[in-house]
């Protein structure tokens, strides 16, 4: 007799090594062990928020929990762990792992889950760099203003065998994952002091005014052509106040638009097709 097969809607946590296979190739003994020390880590975070290992493959963790708040909590935990425990290696010999977050529904068989709630968990972990954290929109819209972390928003992403995902990265600190566990038991003054870190780098509600979509839409740029968006706008403006009679700003501001344009088309790019070094 087998197990009578259960749709669920949970929030799937998928994780996996960044270059793996280079660093077994370098230290088989040595990767293992790291791996077995960073997996028992993971394990114990996922069951103080409430979650469960779903499996274990390779070098692959996937992970379930009912709350998403407590999915990305621990998420960034993981991260944090992982990069405490390991101070002193260089870049080739650090074991850094990828995560991926979705909020959908997925078929529950026994202990095992299946279907696109898994797979764009999957595709996600994909997306995000080495050490970092990306989010489907589901999971963001949840979590943006009950977490004391940042937001980069990413776009919608296209991802094989699934359809299109708006995706978000995970902006801690200045960007980059600190080196402290965070604990549930640290209250709420580490929580409002890592808000005041994460900053402008947050997306917050979303606007409702021309001068929020404005705000917002800028928000999201990266920082680089952020910059030469301004640029541009303060040299029509030094035109408009020096005469409009002699008009000059428009060869100037061409050439930053051009060089803008070139840099979204360049970063957009095939970003489901980029294959990592595994």
């Amino acid at each position: 007799m087998t197990d009578k097969v259960k749709r669920r809607l949970i929030t799937v946590l998928c994780a996996d090594v960044h270059g793996y296979s280079r660093l077994m190739e370098a230290d088989e003994a040595g990767t293992l062990a790291t791996l077995r020390r960073h997996r028992a880590a993971m394990a114990g975070l996922v069951e103080r928020h409430d979650g469960r290992i779903v499996n274990t493959w390779g070098d692959a963790v996937i992970a379930e929990f009912a709350s998403v708040v407590e999915a990305v909590q621990c998420a960034v935990e993981i991260q944090q762990e992982i990069s405490s425990q390991e101070p002193d290696a260089t870049q080739a010999q650090r074991m850094q792992f990828r995560i991926g977050i979705n909020l959908g529904d997925v078929m529950v068989e026994g202990p095992d889950i299946y279907g696109d709630g898994v797979n764009i968990a999957a595709r996600l972990q994909e997306l995000a760099e080495p050490g970092g954290i990306v989010v489907a929109g589901s999971v963001y819209e949840q979590v943006h203003n009950k977490l004391p972390v940042g937001f980069d928003h990413l776009g919608q992403q296209q991802m094989k065998n699934v359809a299109p995902v708006t995706t978000y990265r995970v902006a801690m600190a200045g960007g980059t994952m600190g080196r402290r566990s965070v604990t549930a038991g640290e209250g709420s003054a580490s929580r409002g002091d890592s808000a005041s870190r994460a900053g402008a780098s947050a997306l917050r509600d979303e606007p409702s005014t021309w001068m929020g979509v404005v705000s917002h839409w800028f928000s999201s740029l990266p920082r680089d052509v952020t910059t030469l968006l301004v640029i541009a706008g303060f040299l029509v403006l030094i035109n408009a106040f020096t005469g409009l009679h002699r008009i000059w700003f428009h060869w100037p501001v061409a050439a930053l638009l051009f060089i803008v344009i070139m840099r979204t088309l360049r970063r957009r790019g095939p970003a489901s097709d980029r294959k990592e070094d595994r």
